[in-house]
């Protein structure tokens, strides 16, 4: 695939100078571009250049005044080596491309990395010298509005901005070695994650201080990402030893296993037991072929969250609630036993695929106390019997609603959950 087709399919989120199709530049547009640069471009001196551009002023005065070439020839080499350092680290940045790499899943209190892929499409120079200042901050949930501060006092606005700081994690990674032209690189920023919800990972600057540290040369940049954090796992203790039993006729679940129902026929494996082959299949294909049973199903359990005001009144306690429900989502996934959730008056969600626990854990990511009701009671009378949703979306209808797990305060600190009424573990 060549260069340009590919740097213009939007599905390429590449950002920076090198974005920009390859065309002829003009001799113009280049001594605009280096006489106004863009707004994201800022160039400032450094305490190196502050010093050459006063030696500069003090030298061409003396010039002026004592009318001698030899002061003029050094003050034009002075002054050559602030515009060579300007546009050699123009020259740096250009045909340059990154962009962020963040995979998901995150998790809240585990180190997650985050790469950043950098694309010299210059086809002669090479670029040294870069470095890159990388954010990870919360989004706030829901529409900020602005608020006044003509009323806070000093204190008030400097605990605001230490929380915003702390909440804030930052980086600078630096380009140690060179570039070279149509290469690529990968800097790598491992960072942790804070708390549940949404983070936005952006890239905010790239600076240079390429050739001689004279200039300081900071390109701002729009690029980030953002990603959900699922709540950090927490340790919670079972509350009754009794764990419900199989069920009484049997049943069956469509998954290899170790039951008395054929579920298909498979060709033979090295390792299989030689009592599973089926010796007529076996006959009629002309290979051996071994009979694969299907496993039982336990009986599963549905979990029900349900966050009405003033239930939840402690944020802590709040944020314990969405971590016990997403360790025990997992537990209980892992061990082919859950079948369903639901959180408030939303729709029940069945559970059967890696996926499914993953939408369940981004809701749980999101989840605020604020903003949620009080959900009606599960059952309805319906022409004087109770109803209940479907069974098809995973929440247990009529008769057989059984092994509901729902969540409760413990105290000040703590959550309970409770099994169709009855204490079963605490965190």
């Amino acid at each position: 695939m060549k260069v340009g087709r590919e740097i213009a399919d939007p599905s390429v989120d590449w950002s920076g100078p090198g974005v920009r199709s390859r065309r002829r530049w003009r001799w113009s547009e280049i001594l605009w571009a280096l006489i106004y640069p863009s707004r994201t471009q800022r160039v400032m001196p450094t305490v190196s250049g502050i010093v050459l551009i006063g030696l500069a002023l003090g030298i061409g005065s003396a010039a002026y005044n004592a009318a001698s070439n030899i002061l003029f020839i050094t003050l034009s080499l002075l002054l050559a080596c602030l515009i060579l350092s300007g546009v050699m680290s123009w020259l740096n940045v250009r045909g340059v491309c990154w962009r962020l790499l963040l995979a998901p899943p995150l998790r809240a209190g585990q180190e997650k990395p985050v790469t950043l892929e950098l694309w010299n499409r210059k086809r002669l120079l090479p670029t040294y010298g870069l470095w890159f200042e990388l954010t990870a901050r919360p989004v706030p949930a829901g529409p900020q509005r602005p608020e006044a501060t003509f009323r806070a006092t000093s204190g008030e606005i400097r605990a605001a901005f230490t929380r915003f700081e702390q909440s804030t994690a930052a980086t600078v990674l630096p380009l140690r070695e060179r570039l070279d032209p149509a290469g690529r690189t990968q800097l790598d920023w491992v960072f942790t994650p804070s708390r549940r919800g949404r983070v936005r990972v952006e890239l905010t600057s790239v600076g240079s201080l390429f050739p001689f540290g004279f200039l300081r040369k900071n390109h701002g940049t729009q690029l980030q990402r953002e990603a959900i954090v699922w709540p950090a796992p927490v340790e919670y203790r079972s509350a009754r030893t009794a764990a419900p039993g199989r069920q009484a006729e049997g049943g069956r679940v469509a998954r290899p296993g170790a039951g008395n129902d054929l579920l298909a026929l498979r060709r033979y494996q090295t390792g299989d037991s030689h009592r599973l082959i089926h010796w007529k299949a076996s006959a009629r294909l002309r290979q051996l072929m071994v009979r694969q049973f299907a496993a039982e199903s336990a009986e599963g359990f549905f979990l029900w969250l349900e966050t009405p005001p003033g239930s939840w009144p402690r944020t802590e306690q709040f944020e314990l609630l969405c971590r016990f429900a997403a360790t025990l989502a997992e537990d209980l996934f892992t061990a082919g036993r859950l079948t369903g959730a639901r959180v408030n008056i939303e729709e029940p969600m069945a559970i059967r695929r890696v996926r499914d626990l993953e939408s369940f854990l981004d809701r749980l990511a999101v989840l605020e106390p604020e903003a949620e009701n009080h959900p009606p009671e599960p059952s309805r009378r319906a022409g004087g019997r109770e109803t209940s949703p479907d069974s098809s979306t995973g929440f247990p209808a009529g008769r057989n609603r059984r092994n509901v797990i729902t969540f409760a305060p413990e105290g000040t600190r703590g959550v309970a959950a409770y099994v169709d009424g009855e204490k079963s573990a605490t965190a």
